[in-house]
């Protein structure tokens, strides 16, 4: 825009994964580049761009609802101009667009970096942009320093994109594209940047963060960034997140072992644990409770200490009460720190959507609530365990009114997805961003209680 046209502000709606965020965050970067202003909250915003998820079914009425929400602020609002980007168009493209012609642009995964001149062309009166490319394959560097959307001392750093896994159930690598790594050097550089401006935690995402290097010269994998990352020194910590578990190699662990600033931290869905519903989902290996408990055991003494976070899937085409125990004994045994459980979701275009056997969705629902109140009691366990211990807690937010605690987070919790540290203090409060020992003293629900040191 030239120096005579208004300033235009621009608000994000960031729905969905760690790697959407990381994408508004790009998004965010390129705008600033351009001259552009974000703004404070979409409701101060002359644009709105609602960056979608396409994942499962709940996420895609999520994302819809998002929208609707959005262009109703055109009548009661600043709001001028909504655009939606991400996983929605891009899977769906004029289908969706069709189906609201209420939102000004859309603008696919491949297009993320043309926000700018799309925001552009919209302000000077073109309505209805589809900027959507027929398959997502490009890998978008973001600008630095970067901008972050986190509101934490912590940072999601997206080291590829795309999938090369045919699990049956998953839309993703049909939205994403095919697995495609950035290259070294410029993830090195860009950790340097998050460091030097306060960034005490760098979590490493992708859709299968344990890939990484695919499609780049020989020798460039992920042990051999992660000791990359640790030679940019100082007290930092770099976390693992999203991991095939069939990848999980010894030269990974032991990297995971030397490199000091790498958290002893692993999340590996394995989706279920009964090989014939592994084979129907389409997934290999590990193929089977036996195995994914080897898996466990030789992670387990290779790290010492590890913290284990996994994802199972239930209600999946097929599925049994007796393939459903199977499970249920799994995670019974397995003592996982952290699970997540989903609910098969039907997904158009993926090969499991028309799979006979559909497991009704009460019990589905059911199954989950079981699997998550065996995996509570396996928490509780592990907690009980941690008390009377110490460990360094990275304080994240300090917490309003006058109680003398604040929140923070040890190697063991991911942001967002695990449970958090209560850390009482004296007089002074640590800062955000301070790494401090806490003394484990209690336990409150998902959360863990302490005090420092």
């Amino acid at each position: 825009m030239s120096h005579r046209e208004p300033v235009v502000s621009v608000g994000f709606v960031s729905l969905g994964c760690a790697k959407n965020l990381v994408d508004s965050e790009i998004m965010a970067g390129a705008l600033l580049k351009a001259g552009l202003c974000l703004a404070a909250s979409p409701e101060e915003a002359d644009v709105v761009v609602v960056n979608t998820c396409a994942f499962i079914r709940a996420a895609k009425d999520e994302s819809i609802q998002a929208i609707l929400d959005v262009c109703a602020m055109k009548e009661t609002g600043r709001c001028g101009i909504v655009i939606v980007a991400g996983c929605l168009p891009q899977r769906y493209g004029r289908a969706l667009q069709e189906a609201l012609p209420e939102v000004d642009a859309f603008i696919g995964l491949d297009e993320l970096g043309r926000l700018p001149g799309v925001i552009r062309q919209v302000v000077g009166g073109k309505r209805g942009l589809l900027k959507v490319s027929a398959r997502a394959g490009k890998v978008i560097e973001p600008r630095l320093p970067r901008v972050l959307f986190t509101g934490g001392p912590y940072a999601y750093l997206k080291v590829a994109d795309g999938c090369h896994h045919r699990c049956r159930f998953c839309a993703i690598p049909r939205i994403r594209g095919p697995y495609r790594s950035r290259k070294p050097d410029a993830i090195v550089r860009e950790a340097e940047h998050l460091l030097a401006n306060g960034v005490k935690e760098l979590n490493l995402v992708s859709q299968d963060v344990l890939a990484y290097g695919r499609g780049l010269r020989a020798k460039t994998n992920l042990p051999a960034l992660l000791r990359a990352l640790g030679k940019v020194g100082g007290q930092f910590w770099i976390r693992l997140l999203y991991g095939y578990p069939a990848l999980v190699s010894d030269e990974l662990l032991d990297a995971m072992g030397e490199v000091p600033q790498v958290c002893a931290y692993l999340d590996l869905p394995v989706q279920h644990s009964h090989p014939r519903i592994l084979r129907a989902m389409g997934r290999t290996a590990p193929a089977g409770r036996e195995a994914i408990c080897r898996l466990l055991d030789r992670i387990r003494a290779r790290l010492p200490g590890v913290t284990l976070r996994t994802t199972c899937l239930v209600g999946f085409p097929g599925e049994r009460e007796a393939h459903f125990r199977d499970l249920l004994a799994l995670v019974e045994a397995a003592e996982f720190e952290h699970l997540g459980v989903f609910v098969y979701s039907p997904e158009e275009g993926t090969p499991a959507f028309r799979l006979p056997g559909r497991v009704r969705a009460g019990v589905a629902a059911a199954r989950r609530d079981r699997l998550l109140a065996a995996q509570r009691k396996v928490v509780d366990r592990i907690a009980q365990k941690r008390i009377g211990q110490t460990a360094t807690v990275l304080i994240e937010s300090r917490n309003s009114g006058r109680t003398r605690a604040v929140t923070g987070r040890s190697q063991r919790e991911a942001p967002e997805v695990d449970g958090v540290v209560l850390v009482r203090h004296a007089r002074t409060a640590p800062a955000v961003g301070e790494f401090v020992q806490v003394r484990y003293e209690g336990q409150r629900g998902y959360d863990i209680e302490g005090r420092v040191c």
